[in-house]
């Protein structure tokens, strides 16, 4: 597996080796070892799939402590814009973003640590995402910022009127009204 690090310290894409031929592919998506090896140490307690469809824009979230949450993303089925946003109090790239784009056909992965809030726009006509957490969902601890907010400064490669959004990601608040993120 290659790693590659960004330009926010901790936000790694993991590109897996994937094995192939006439019968199609295979590859680990997770092996606590090798992942421990890159500095994965973090031991998840549930996964989640969604599907969407073009243009759909699921973020920004996070959740609050104790129920902060790490997550490592990937996309089984389309393509993604995936973004992570440096939510972490006191960080020098607080407010910074990373975007990546993660396919079915790439098969690279984004590990997102805790303190950051996380997002993703639909590219392809469908996608199926798939996400591992290392803390259970809690709706009470959910949080959420505007994912168009201009000083975040995030291209969803998607034009604003073909933007499909929950009604509650349309309400958040925007990055400077947000209490930043600390851990508890």
């Amino acid at each position: 597996m290659d790693i590659v690090t960004t330009d926010i310290e901790g936000l790694l894409i993991l590109e897996p080796r994937v094995f192939g031929d006439s019968r199609g592919y295979f590859f680990e998506s997770w092996n606590k070892d090798a992942y421990a090896e890159a500095g994965i140490t973090c031991e998840f307690v549930q996964d989640n799939e969604s599907r969407s469809s073009f243009g759909v824009v699921r973020g920004l979230h996070w959740q609050a402590a104790p129920y902060t949450q790490a997550k490592l993303v990937r996309v089984v089925y389309g393509a993604v814009l995936d973004v992570a946003v440096d939510i972490r109090k006191g960080s020098p790239t607080f407010g910074k973003h990373v975007a990546v784009e993660l396919s079915g056909d790439n098969k690279r992965q984004f590990f997102i640590p805790r303190g950051f809030a996380h997002g993703f726009a639909v590219l392809s006509p469908e996608a199926v995402f798939a996400y591992k957490c290392d803390n259970r969902y809690v709706p009470s601890a959910e949080r959420g910022m505007r994912f168009d907010d201009p000083a975040l400064g995030i291209d969803w490669k998607i034009k604003p009127d073909r933007w499909i959004l929950s009604p509650k990601d349309q309400k958040h608040p925007l990055l400077a009204d947000i209490e930043a993120w600390e851990e508890a």
